[in-house]
């Protein structure tokens, strides 16, 4: 699926079962809190943090997919057509960063 339906599925969702979008703050707050999540995954289970037992049954796939879930609501409720602006954002790195990488020695 293409990030343009995604949003559309998203927000067919929001307008099936979620009554309404939360407002742009609440999403924001809630984008934190997902991002969190993962961070804390992330941490324990690849980082140095030792993971709790408590945390290793939790599913990165799924804490990611929330943040997309929260994203893609946010695109929607003000405007943002996701494609188009991702696609914008990869030529540009591509223009920008094309060399940059390939030429840095810390990744030989």
């Amino acid at each position: 699926m293409d990030l343009a339906n995604a949003q559309k599925a998203v927000d067919k969702w929001i307008n099936e079962h979620g009554v309404r979008y939360f407002n742009e703050l609440t999403n924001m707050a809630q984008l934190t809190e997902e991002v969190g999540e993962v961070a804390r995954i992330i941490a324990r289970r690849y980082g140095e943090q030792s993971e709790k037992e408590s945390d290793k049954d939790k599913d990165l796939g799924e804490e990611l997919a929330d943040v997309v879930f929260v994203v893609l609501c946010l695109a929607n409720q003000t405007g943002v057509d996701l494609q188009e602006a991702f696609n914008r954002k990869l030529d540009l790195k591509t223009k920008r960063d094309k060399d940059r990488h390939k030429n840095n020695e810390k990744l030989k």
